[in-house]
């Protein structure tokens, strides 16, 4: 089948529902996040970039340089209503990181539902800590990241464990629910796209 036509059958599988990305910082999430909203006529919606953006309390705001994650009862209340918003009706949702701390994948998947934006596959960047050392490295003294408070060397570190302590685990169950699909995020933008497709399509024939 031509890739087009596989890019047609994973929209009409996907419907109104979303797709979950996650990773490690420095996988890609980002990049994939903006490919497959354009493909598939979605919204991108991030966690954090919703946490950083929005009018959010002072210790929230310092945590969050710290590199780690809120607690749950704030990343709730903060960031799940806005799958509710008039402008994501009728159409698909790219989660970027959305749930990162074990326990919050059960609401976001209520909330998914309840939004008429089911989970329908969760994608697993798959980059170990060695390589995002490495791409750490090569970005500085780039801009195009954008400033980060989140972005030293430190606080890199944090980040890992955070995904090491936390964010591991809503991985293995998302797995376990039968909707994980890993990807290796150790190749170049374009390699992992088209894996990323393939393992879509596949989903579509279960």
């Amino acid at each position: 089948m031509e890739k087009h036509e596989k890019i047609h059958t994973i929209k009409t599988w996907l419907g109104t529902g979303s797709i979950n990305i996650f990773g490690r910082p420095f996988a890609g999430k980002d990049t994939q996040g903006h490919m497959l909203k354009e493909l598939f006529g979605g919204a991108l919606l991030g966690g954090g970039d919703i946490l950083r953006g929005g009018t959010i309390p002072d210790p929230i705001k310092s945590a969050m340089h710290t590199g780690k994650l809120i607690p749950s009862k704030d990343y709730v209340s903060i960031v799940l209503p806005y799958l509710m918003k008039d402008d994501f009706k009728n159409i698909p949702l790219i989660l970027s990181s959305v749930g990162r701390w074990s326990g919050e994948e059960t609401g976001v998947i209520e909330a998914t539902n309840a939004s008429d934006h089911p989970i329908k596959a969760v994608i697993y960047l798959d980059l170990d800590e060695n390589g995002v050392r490495n791409r750490w490295q090569h970005v500085q003294g780039q801009s195009d990241r954008g400033i980060r408070h989140d972005d030293t060397k430190d606080i890199l570190e944090v980040r890992l464990k955070e995904f090491r302590d936390k964010t591991l685990p809503v991985i293995d169950y998302y797995q376990n629910l039968g909707n994980l699909l890993l990807i290796s995020a150790d190749s170049t933008p374009e390699a992992i796209s088209e894996a990323i497709i393939e393992g879509l399509y596949q989903k579509t024939l279960v």
